[in-house]
């Protein structure tokens, strides 16, 4: 058994350093990691002696790939719902504490950074990107929706982007990141370390950024931004894929490949984070999180989530059955049941 700790909370100079310590398991959340962060991040909001948190990433691969999702639905199965709520509960709870975080919140991201990855890192106010950087909001693809806060961050990049990386899934490299807003600062990987040192010996979090940052290149995506804004403004799911077949049509590459991934994806997935990105527009951070709670807390309900996780994470043949297998089927009342409220056990804001 290892018993190395899967995350290390400590005060390194004026920092409070959060490295996440499961490699191997490429970083993935688990409950005991949220709790620990959580009473780390209290303690030093009070800290005089600390005067920023940095977060990182064991190993050289991963940030950090999620929540443990195949631990979670195999909890769901056996029955035991509140459990698997209770990791959701806190894990949202934890993204909240992230975003009003008194104090500056530098993510050093240099390697995969996916689903509760993007909860613990998106919404500090530093995300420091190297040159192994690669986001993912991949959950339409298993079945599940785009989360921790994703609700709110998405609608909020430039045009229809975060729509497009919602019902796509799609990997985003350093460059498009920092195009996008994802990513705050683009620094060599050999240069991380510095930047870590540098902020532990108290200099201005802006200045040391400002010091270390390299040029990260040409976006790829930008040359498509006309055809995700185009297509991406559809009024529902089937008009988006409706405008890249038009637009496919007239020759866009782009938009071909873009339709033939969405086919692929859980309709009813597809549905409810459509709908997420046009309501989170309007939503504050706490709504937004209260209403994935909402989500989540029935996502257990339908087969699809088992289903994706099945077929991408277990069996690995990559041939879901959805159920229902095409947008047309999926009721509007479905979608719309997602949503509704909790009463008393709507999340609480602690």
């Amino acid at each position: 058994m290892d018993e190395s700790p899967e995350v290390i909370c400590e005060k390194h100079g004026e920092a409070g350093l959060i490295t996440l310590n499961r490699p191997r398991a490429l970083n993935a959340l688990t409950l005991t990691m949220v709790r620990e962060m959580r009473l780390a991040l209290d303690a030093w909001a009070d800290d005089p002696y600390i005067t920023r948190v940095v977060v990182r990433g064991a190993g050289d691969k991963a940030f950090c790939a999620g929540g443990d999702i195949r631990r979670l639905t195999e909890t769901l199965k056996a029955g035991e719902r509140e459990e698997a709520l209770a990791f959701w509960r806190e894990e949202y709870q934890l993204n909240i504490r992230i975003k009003r975080y008194p104090k500056p919140y530098v993510s050093l991201i240099d390697g995969i950074v996916m689903g509760g990855g993007v909860g613990i890192s998106l919404h500090g106010a530093y995300r420091v990107a190297g040159d192994r950087y690669l986001f993912a909001m991949p959950e339409v693809g298993i079945g599940f929706f785009p989360d921790v806060g994703a609700t709110y961050a998405l609608p909020r990049l430039p045009g229809e982007t975060g729509m497009y990386l919602a019902l796509t899934g799609d990997r985003v490299k350093r460059a498009d990141a920092v195009m996008l807003g994802l990513a705050t600062h683009s620094v060599a990987s050999e240069n991380m370390e510095g930047v870590l040192q540098d902020l532990a010996s108290g200099t201005p979090v802006e200045a040391v950024l400002a010091k270390a940052a390299s040029d990260p290149g040409p976006a790829p995506l930008a040359e498509h931004r006309d055809t995700i804004d185009t297509c991406f403004s559809g009024r529902s799911v089937a008009e988006v894929l409706q405008r890249l077949d038009e637009a496919a049509a007239s020759g866009s590459d782009f938009a071909a490949r873009t339709a033939s991934s969405m086919r692929a994806k859980s309709p009813t997935s597809m549905s409810i984070a459509f709908e997420q990105v046009r309501r989170g527009a309007s939503l504050d951070f706490e709504d937004a999180m209260k209403t994935e709670f909402r989500i989540v807390s029935r996502i257990g309900e339908g087969q699809d989530f088992y289903e994706g996780v099945r077929a991408v994470l277990i069996d690995k043949d990559n041939q879901p059955r959805w159920q229902p297998a095409s947008l047309e089927e999926v009721r509007r009342e479905t979608v719309e049941h997602y949503f509704a409220s909790l009463g008393e056990n709507d999340l609480e804001i602690a």
